[in-house]
């Protein structure tokens, strides 16, 4: 990539910046409209092959109806042009030079997929310095074509991340030594909305729903703003459907913002009722439905005869179903099995 000339390098900030934009590029398609003295400039973009044009513009008004014809031909393949090299009007057909004085396009491509035509039209004759200023700025739209693509790959996989936290229902809230909301992220705002367990109560103080809940979590914030390597502590809300939080001393600064936040309750709320989640554990692992009722009351901890109780069975029968349970699913125990449900895909149903 050689030294850009003083001409280009006033193009190439709003080429690089132009990703950021609203509409893309607007501001740089302006100024090479003004540089050159082009009556439209436009960017066709298309994402990977055979996806849909996206059309970038600045033009006087009338050009883009009669750029319709190129515009269309080029964003469907039937005119091919090669990467890099910069057609002038006498290179196209008659359809489109008879209504268009002058016409020059340049191809760039991008390793990833992304196809762009930047193109420039007017009335007036759009000479050899023009075209060798496409010529140089062609490489430099592709390096902002690549940054792009990897802009728009790392924001796929963070929404594909959110969707994850998302789906298996986990958030923070951080709090300060009474127990007041300092920040949250926007999953565990919707988890205190929806579940009625945890609420924001007087002065914005995180406010469980059982009292003795509420009594046990006041005393770990107490502690945890005196003693900050105390222990992290898990409490149980609800069985059906599953919720949990987990207390702890606040020790990323990220999290206390600046605050007086002393404490971070992370907390995961099943979306699922026990008998949503039996039903999936049937699809899962092939289990019987008295199978799957049991299975998943062990994967949340309960003993075999807790389990036998809440579902009324006699010990031997739930000792029978695990055997069957441990047997379907690969699991080597009661912990295995917890791991089996609770990491598995089902988290995310």
């Amino acid at each position: 990539m050689r030294i850009p000339n003083l001409g280009e390098t006033e193009l190439l900030v709003p080429l690089y910046d132009g990703m950021f934009e609203q509409p893309m590029w607007h501001t740089f398609l302006s100024r090479l409209r003004q540089v050159t003295g082009a009556g439209f400039a436009a960017i066709m973009l298309r994402p990977t092959k055979g996806a849909e044009t996206v059309r970038l513009a600045s033009g006087q008004e009338g050009w883009e109806e009669r750029l319709r014809p190129l515009i269309a031909k080029t964003g469907t393949g039937e005119i091919a042009l090669r990467e890099g090299r910069v057609y002038g009007r006498s290179e196209f057909d008659a359809d489109i030079t008879a209504i268009i004085p002058a016409l020059q396009v340049v191809r760039i491509c991008e390793e990833s997929g992304l196809d762009a035509a930047l193109i420039l039209a007017g009335d007036a004759n759009l000479g050899a310095d023009i075209a060798s200023l496409l010529s140089a700025l062609a490489p430099h739209m592709s390096t902002a074509l690549r940054v792009l693509a990897s802009v728009e790959r790392e924001r796929a996989r963070s929404e594909m991340s959110a969707e994850v936290f998302a789906r298996i229902n986990f958030g923070w809230i951080s709090l300060d030594a009474k127990c007041r909301i300092v920040d949250c992220d926007p999953q565990a705002e919707r988890l205190m909305q929806q579940s009625g367990i945890l609420r924001r109560g007087h002065y914005n103080r995180l406010t469980p729903a059982a009292p003795a809940v509420d009594r046990q979590l006041t005393a770990l914030v107490r502690e945890f703003a005196t003693t900050p390597r105390a222990r992290p502590r898990a409490i149980n809300l609800s069985h059906d459907p599953w919720i949990d939080i987990l207390a702890a001393p606040l020790r990323l600064e990220a999290l206390a913002g600046g605050t007086d936040a002393v404490a971070v309750v992370y907390i995961r709320g099943d979306r699922s009722s026990s008998a949503d989640r039996a039903e999936q554990l049937v699809d899962l692992f092939d289990l019987t439905p008295s199978e799957a009722r049991l299975a998943w009351s062990m994967a949340q901890g309960l003993s075999i005869a807790e389990a036998a109780e809440e579902h009324g069975l006699t010990i031997e029968t739930a000792r029978n179903y695990s055997k069957k349970i441990y047997a379907k699913t690969g699991a080597r125990g009661q912990v295995d099995l917890v791991r089996h449900v609770l990491t598995g895909v089902l988290a995310l149903a």
